[in-house]
């Protein structure tokens, strides 16, 4: 009888399973309204901040966009960021005026766009004393991409900030950097970011290896 350890090694690889690509399967369990399910009484999503949260409100738009120039329309987005005194908050309380943690969706329809509501957080000092410009992490999750893509959304409006942080200038292209400003709008009368993703191509978004 053939002993199991002296089959080739292409032989007892295991096949890719479901539970370890990034979609459709991420929006069943995370984004039930955009998969169509009913939502859960308490639901983690685009609204991180309320009315009575601390600092300046802010709405975060955009797309996500792939290498042919097409829309990705059922991508999720997660998004960790500081509050307004630059610190992350722990603690998740859907009850708290402001959450540092959420996340949003692409969808098929109209512009496919994703959104926050949030407030813009303040610049955080890192363990060895050196500050980074304000910023929102972001990892992006779709068909097509095993292992989420880390990314990092900088501020237009914070130019000296942005000057100054050790991670936006750990990209040595100029032009790279500027995959990561989100350009700042205002529309009736509310402040408005808007950040759109290149996952491949020409322009593409920069992102980290953390």
């Amino acid at each position: 009888m053939q002993q199991p350890n002296s089959r080739p090694c292409s032989e007892l690889m295991l096949r890719e399973t479901a539970s370890q690509t990034a979609g459709p399967y991420v929006h069943i369990g995370l984004a039930l309204h955009v998969a169509g399910l009913p939502e859960r009484d308490e639901e983690i999503w685009s609204r991180m901040a309320r009315p009575g949260a601390e600092g300046e409100p802010i709405e975060v738009v955009g797309t996500v966009i792939d290498g042919n120039g097409d829309l990705v329309r059922d991508a999720l987005l997660e998004a960790w960021q500081a509050d307004a005194q630059g610190q992350y908050q722990p603690a998740f309380d859907l009850e708290q005026p402001f959450n540092g943690f959420g996340r949003t969706a692409t969808t098929a329809e109209g512009g496919s766009e994703w959104s926050l509501t949030t407030i813009k957080p303040g610049p955080v000092t890192r363990n060895d004393g050196v500050v980074m410009a304000p910023h929102i992490n972001l990892a992006v999750f779709a068909r097509g991409i095993n292992l989420h893509l880390q990314t990092r959304l900088y501020f237009e409006d914070e130019a000296d900030a942005n000057a100054a942080c050790p991670v936006l200038n750990a990209i040595e292209s100029p032009a790279r950097r500027q995959t990561l400003i989100a350009k700042r709008e205002e529309v009736d009368g509310k402040v408005r970011y808007r950040f759109d993703i290149r996952l491949q191509g020409e322009g593409e978004t920069v992102f980290f290896d953390f």
